[in-house]
């Protein structure tokens, strides 16, 4: 509110009709003693004394704004959902119906515009009703009221509720101070502020603070679209809205809106017809709820949980968590954040109908980053954030970490697997130094034994692959998905039919560090704790450390942005109730690969979709737009991958075991009616991720992919290795890695 200069000629006015009304009542300045019990107090103070006392007591009230709710909204202007601990949204008074107005002042308090904070009128009333009658009545004017609500508002704001005192417990002083804090509030604010201010801060029910809450939660409309019944109605809750709630006591709201309405006839704010007419109005409920929090969000539950713990994992937001959950729960904040609702809806959609209705708990999940600005477009899993008959349920968001970089919560599942995803980073790094796509490694060695020549300029290589050494803690020799793959052939062919033989093979060639570097720069790190993914553990090639899908497409956006990697972000804006900016996330980008080091993948990785590992995807979506993707699946065959993209959107498709634990094998299941001996990347996670591409690519960009440099390309052969059909995964003797 805005302060306002005012002549004093209302208030002395009033202080005379005060100082009368002392004399006559000889309540010895004490007034509110008249309002809280049937009996004046003793005399005992000169009326002057009680004036000078008066003017003495505190008159400086700090009007904040009360307690809003905060909205998270996708980049599109869709609401995800509200947070709140008074489910309030402010509105200005030329926003609410005309009806609300007279009908509040009608009932509360008949002279607001003629007094000067305080009613001599009303108090003398009430005193004589209180005499002759025995009752209790009361004399507060909608300014005294609003004084109230203030400080009480300002106590529950600094968790300091417990200090409130009730209308019916207020001493003698609390109502004095009351008094004059709302002489000094009507020499700084214009009448239509102070009724402003009381609209929008009073009670009406426990989801419903303000008129603009009241009006959705009670009848589904605005402050703006209130009828003369609604606004009758609301008007006549403050005064106890425990005994006239409507939904609970009909009958009681139904007299007290009809009084409503009677003190608008009398004071001539209604016609006689618009009286009769709304009292033979039926009381049209339509109870509304507020959907709090990121539980009752209209979209991207998770999602909205994942950006409620960066606000509340941030010192920007305030100095500690308890400041900063007020800001988020009562500082009626605009949340923008990068969220597409077109995307969201159809990876919904999507990861729903992969597991069905899913009696066994399978997770499925997707998410969705624009290369080129880190931007999480959509971000879905087939659970439900709170128990429902015959739903998976978690409130642990499968697509992020579980902590972030400075070990606060995220409250995600910690990461799965990657598998065979892990694999164009060893490939990049052939690349970097200088290798040629075309060229041949040896696939036909399996055995890498304790005291393999590995080279690595930065450290040690650890781990061993010779079922003659296991004894000595090595592992069974490396297998391959198929028989047939145990040969020398181009890395090209090897890394796009997701041999793990051509991996180690490539690897042999390089140095470690180079391919730790290149893991590095793209963003993976494990999802449990934010570490370093070891990529001098040789397990690593594979994809042995859980990795969150979040930065397994951030990974590949970062080839599809022709190298530039960019940090995941999720929040646009952010602003106050009083339209003030808050600090938001911006785009971090910087070079990760080479250009030509990503475009040498890329072309590897379309053909992926057309002759490799994800042959069997359909629908066949590269026959719409040049995309490039990765299959997956870990050695039991628990976590299942397809990481796939265009110029302008890269997707992570996940499928598996997403429980806590994360150690069942996907084998021997049935999901959504069909057997599988064993799962696939192809298999699931496959057809969920280019069911959704197809729906939703075209939205982005989706431009050839620039064609790496000749020099990469050139191959001493006049032709290249025929593709080969390839058999699904299946697990192999003493458990073997056999997946890809």
């Amino acid at each position: 509110m805005a302060p306002r200069k005012r002549t004093r000629s209302r208030l002395a006015v009033t202080l005379w009709g005060l100082f009368g009304f002392f004399t006559a009542s000889a309540v010895c300045g004490v007034l509110a003693a008249s309002l809280l019990v049937p009996t004046v107090a003793a005399a005992g103070v000169a009326v002057k004394e009680s004036i000078v006392l008066f003017n003495s007591l505190p008159s400086e009230l700090t009007v904040d704004p009360p307690s809003e709710s905060t909205r998270v909204l996708s980049a599109d202007g869709k609401p995800i959902a509200t947070f709140y601990a008074e489910n309030r949204v402010k509105v200005r008074l030329d926003q609410m119906s005309r009806y609300i107005k007279d009908a509040i002042v009608a009932i509360e308090d008949r002279r607001f515009f003629e007094h000067a904070g305080i009613d001599p009128q009303g108090i003398l009333r009430a005193l004589v009703s209180n005499l002759t009658s025995g009752g209790r009545q009361g004399a507060s004017t909608l300014t005294q009221q609003y004084v109230t609500n203030v400080l009480n508002e300002s106590l529950v704001s600094a968790d300091r509720g417990d200090q409130i005192v009730l209308n019916g417990q207020k001493s003698m002083a609390d109502k004095i101070r009351e008094m004059r804090l709302a002489v000094e509030l009507e020499k700084k604010y214009t009448k239509d502020q102070i009724l402003e201010g009381y609209l929008n801060i009073v009670f009406f029910a426990r989801d419903a603070y303000g008129i603009e809450a009241a009006s959705r939660y009670f009848f589904n409309t605005t402050a703006k679209d209130l009828t003369l019944p609604q606004a009758a109605l609301l008007a006549g809750l403050v005064n106890s809205p425990s005994f006239f709630n409507p939904d609970v006591h009909p009958e009681n709201a139904v007299q007290r809106r009809n009084q409503v309405l009677a003190r608008m006839l009398s004071y001539g704010a209604i016609t006689q017809v618009q009286h009769d007419a709304a009292v033979a109005a039926p009381v049209d409920l339509k109870i509304t709820p507020g959907r709090q929090g990121c539980a009752g969000a209209e979209m991207a539950p998770y999602f909205c949980d994942y950006v409620s713990h960066l606000i509340l994992n941030n010192p920007a937001y305030g100095a500690d968590m308890a400041e900063r959950e007020r800001k988020l729960f009562r500082g009626g904040l605009t949340i923008t954040t990068t969220l597409d609702s077109r995307l969201q809806l159809a990876a919904q959609a999507q990861v729903d109908a992969t597991a069905g209705a899913n009696p066994d708990k399978w997770g499925s999940a997707m998410v969705s980053i624009a290369p080129g600005t880190g931007k999480i477009l959509a971000m879905a899993q087939n659970t439900v954030f709170l128990p429902a008959p015959g739903k998976f349920d978690t409130q642990l968001n499968f697509n992020v970490d579980s902590k972030d970089a400075n070990g606060n919560d995220l409250n995600g599942a910690g990461g799965f697997q990657p598998g065979s995803t892990m694999k164009p980073f060893t490939f990049a790094e052939w690349l970097n130094e200088g290798k040629s796509l075309a060229a041949i490694v040896d696939a036909s060695r399996r055995s890498y034994p304790l005291g393999f020549r590995w080279r690595s300029s930065c450290g040690r290589v650890l781990g061993a692959y010779s079922t003659s050494q296991k004894s000595l803690g090595a592992a069974d020799d490396l297998q391959n998905n198929d028989a047939g793959y145990y040969r020398r052939m181009r890395v090209d062919y090897g890394l796009y039919n997701s041999i793990n033989t051509a991996t180690f093979a490539e690897a042999a060639q390089l140095d470690f560090c180079g391919i730790q570097k290149m893991v590095d720069a793209a963003g993976l790190h494990s999802g449990v704790d934010n570490a370093q993914i070891n990529m001098h553990q040789l397990g690593n090639l594979l994809g042995a450390i859980g990795v969150a899908p979040l930065h397994l497409a951030n990974a590949f956006a970062t080839f599809a942005n022709d190298g530039k990697y960019c940090a995941p972000i999720a929040i646009v804006s952010v602003t106050d109730a009083g339209g003030r900016k808050l600090p938001a996330e911006t785009s971090a980008c910087r070079d990760a690969f080479k250009p030509e080091v990503a475009r040498g993948v890329n072309a590897v990785l379309q053909d992926v979709l057309k002759r490799g590992s994800g042959v069997y995807i359909k629908p066949k979506v590269q026959e719409r737009f040049p995309v490039a993707a990765k299959t997956g699946t870990s050695n039991t065959n628990g976590a299942t991958w397809v990481v796939g993209y265009t110029s302008g959107l890269a997707t992570a498709s996940f499928f598996g075991d997403a429980l806590e634990g994360q150690k069942r094998p996907g084998q021997n299941i049935t999901v959504n009616g069909k057997f599988y001996k064993a799962i696939d990347g192809y298999m699931l996670a496959g057809p969920q991720w280019a069911n959704y591409m197809l729906q939703v690519a075209r939205y982005y960009p989706t431009a050839p992919f620039p064609a790496p440099p000749e020099s990469m390309t050139r191959s001493p052969f006049a032709s290249r290795t025929p593709p080969t059909t390839r058999t699904p995964c299946f697990p192999g003797v003493n458990g073997a890695l056999l997946c890809r």
